[in-house]
């Protein structure tokens, strides 16, 4: 090797050890959950879903998600596999200020086996709930021009690992009490715990 390429890879090598994360910039941020029933990690679309991913990942990183609970398992009727989970921090946590609606069609992220979206009411109203789809559920992708709020979800990510757990979860038994009418027969009888959650790769 000549002194010129030596001193150029040398130079090079310095530049990554001067900017750490400079070879990982191009990555998608990961977090995984650890639960009592099983791990489960989340590929986040930072690019696509920026204020919903942010939003996430600042729960995560102030740990208030840790000592929560998977409490919901959201069945399709009629079709076996089919439907989601729901989970939450702990009901001592703070919760930070609704974040604004970022809508499946403005992302282009749809509804589909293994994606992560954001439980709210209103649009404009989520702020820590989630939900993690075990099969397709398209009715909760935005619907412009349908009446009513048709504005759905805001999905940000998808599962990289532990789709068998979520599926896990949404079998377990159901019949706890319920919040409301709407997540009546819904309610884990056992809620998961959530372990803790910690960005990943």
């Amino acid at each position: 090797m000549t002194d010129i390429a030596r001193r150029t890879l040398i130079g090079a090598a310095g530049l990554v050890i001067a900017t750490p994360g400079l070879a990982l910039a191009a990555g998608k941020p990961r977090v995984a959950i650890q639960t009592s029933a099983g791990l489960i990690v989340v590929e986040l679309e930072d690019k696509k879903a920026p204020i919903t991913s942010a939003n996430f990942l600042r729960y995560v990183d102030a740990k208030k998600y840790d000592g929560g609970t998977f409490y919901r398992a959201s069945r399709t009727k009629g079709v076996k596999g089919a439907g989601s989970i729901q989970g939450a921090p702990p009901p001592r946590a703070r919760r930070f200020a609704p974040i604004a609606h970022e809508s499946t069609a403005k992302t282009g992220i749809r509804h589909k086996p293994g994606v992560i979206s954001m439980a709210r009411n209103a649009p404009g109203t989520a702020t820590c709930d989630f939900f993690i789809c075990a099969s397709a559920m398209p009715y909760l992708d935005a619907h412009p021009g349908a009446k009513g709020d048709n504005q759905g979800f805001a999905a940000f990510g998808t599962v990289v690992e532990g789709l068998p757990i979520v599926k896990k979860i949404l079998a377990m038994p159901t019949g706890g009490p319920a919040y409301t009418e709407a997540m009546k027969d819904e309610m884990l009888k056992a809620p998961v715990q959530i372990l803790g959650m910690k960005r990943a790769g």
